[in-house]
């Protein structure tokens, strides 16, 4: 028969299921967030603009379940259409 879990052990194990659920989806928003920077770099606007949409919609999803703040959502998407600005707006 197993012995009885502390409040402790059930905490551990809880915050190491929603540490890995949010870990995965980090590594999302950043993997959407690189291939964006590579469509910018390879001067392709088209892919660029689709790539900022999945990314766009990426970070929104992680703010609504608490995995980043709303500052940093912001930041991120803000500092992503800047870069996109300044390589498109200037070769025109």
């Amino acid at each position: 028969m197993a012995g009885k879990q502390t409040s402790a052990e059930k905490r551990y194990a809880q915050s190491e299921v929603r540490r890995l659920h949010n870990k995965s989806i980090k590594s999302e928003c950043r993997t959407y967030a690189k291939q964006f920077v590579e469509a910018v770099q390879a001067k392709d606007q088209k892919l660029a603009e689709e790539k900022y949409k999945t990314l766009q919609k990426a970070l929104d999803s992680a703010r609504s379940k608490g995995v980043l703040t709303r500052n940093a959502v912001s930041r991120k998407k803000s500092r992503m259409m800047n870069l996109f600005n300044a390589t498109f707006n200037a070769a025109k």
